[in-house]
């Protein structure tokens, strides 16, 4: 049973030491809760229960703590991907809610399985999910001075292997802040959340150029056709570079191998495979 999260992508990280130590710390406890919570669940239940907990955090930007887009609004994506069963769901650009995470859990009982704005907010709705927001007082500060220097470029998400050698992949963010109202990231698509009996990998940095890179899927795809994760991964990253993609992954295959890479530094990340490692 093993697991690996990751926060995204923190520049500010490098010179504030406080806050870079309160990350790994938050990391750390949310690591060692997921694989706890891992020993009793499967790997579904253990990536939304654990990317929950990274978005109650509001160190990192998916849900509370989301950045704010240009028009002052905080919309939310986050998607779900079961690798044993290989069905994706996912939302896109949500409002008002605490937890896009668990939508997706939901939604992947369903034909329809990725909503988007309106419709995803009324499915919530429907299954009771009240309203919730996400803002906090640091992201409107940023939102209003314009401190484009100090946007953290997160997304979290999480990889799991369980005790019956299935896989699931789930990633959520709230934007790269100051965005164009309508924006779709990666992490509600399989370029930046896949999974299916071979590996699972999560995916954050720029949206954009994960998704020209399909990089989740084609990683995972990779693994399926016989590559080392770690092959596939830098294969993929690799081909990033014509266009000086920027991008980070988590990812664990089925013979129990987790790996993470990124195409520039200061990546967090954190994994539990008996014993802790939180590295930035």
């Amino acid at each position: 049973m093993k697991i690996i999260i990751h926060g995204g992508f923190f520049s500010e990280s490098r010179t504030n030491q406080e806050v870079k130590q309160a990350k790994q710390q938050a990391l750390k406890e949310i690591v060692e809760a997921g694989h706890k919570y891992l020993q009793t669940h499967n790997a579904l239940e253990t990536v939304v229960y654990t990317v929950r907990l990274l978005e109650d955090c509001d160190l990192f930007n998916a849900g509370t703590g989301s950045q704010i887009q240009s028009d002052g609004r905080i919309r939310l994506s986050a998607s779900l991907m079961d690798g044993k069963t290989q069905r994706f769901s996912g939302v896109i650009n949500i409002e008002d809610v605490k937890n896009p995470i668990c939508i997706a859990e939901k939604l992947l009982a369903y034909d329809d399985r990725v909503l988007s704005g309106k419709g995803a907010r009324d499915f919530a709705t429907e299954n009771g999910i009240g309203y919730y927001n996400p803002e906090t007082p640091q992201r409107r500060q940023e939102y209003e001075q314009k401190l484009r220097d100090s946007i953290r470029l997160g997304t979290v998400g999480c990889v799991a292997l369980d005790i019956y050698g299935d896989l699931a992949a789930a990633t959520s963010t709230g934007g790269k802040g100051f965005e164009i109202p309508g924006r779709v990231s990666d992490s509600a698509t399989t370029a930046g959340n896949y999974a299916n009996a071979h590996a699972g990998i999560s995916c954050t940095g720029v949206g954009e150029d994960i998704v020209s890179g399909s990089v989740a899927s084609k990683i995972v795809t990779r693994v399926t056709d016989g590559m080392p994760i770690s092959v596939a991964t830098h294969k993929s990253l690799d081909e990033l570079k014509p266009f000086d993609g920027f991008a980070g992954i988590i990812g664990i295959s089925a013979d129990g191998h987790i790996y993470h890479a990124d195409t520039h530094p200061y990546m967090v990340w954190a994994l539990h495979d008996g014993d802790v490692e939180v590295f930035e």
